[in-house]
């Protein structure tokens, strides 16, 4: 059974960090480009970061970069995304996205808010 469970999510202050993970199963993880989105309220999901299946590339939306990393272990088949220096337009739920060819899995998402 495929499933991508994310976690780490939660209510931080502006200027906090985070560690959101995405532990996939039922799938080769390794084989498997990853991503991470975000939908916030009323608004469209929106690609957040970009990671191939071996780590070598990433990409990152504008809106985040030098703030957000994204990583992936191979060997534990998980990702992550460590998010820092969070402003309140960061609050969404999280999501990861695993892509190969024509195959492609969602997971249920994390929430992070960002309020003082």
């Amino acid at each position: 059974q495929v499933q991508l469970v994310e976690s780490g999510g939660g209510l931080v202050q502006p200027g906090g960090s985070l560690r959101l993970s995405c532990a996939a199963s039922g799938f080769t993880f390794s084989f498997y480009g990853m991503s991470w989105y975000r939908q916030a309220p009323g608004k469209e999901r929106e690609l957040v970061a970009s990671i191939s299946s071996n780590g070598r590339s990433t990409n990152y939306t504008d809106s985040v970069k030098g703030r957000f990393t994204i990583s992936r272990d191979n060997a534990k088949n998980t990702g992550y995304l460590q998010v820092n220096s969070l402003k309140p337009d960061d609050t969404a739920v999280y999501y990861c996205n695993c892509n190969y060819l024509y195959s492609e899995y969602w997971g249920q998402g994390t929430q992070v808010t960002v309020s003082s």
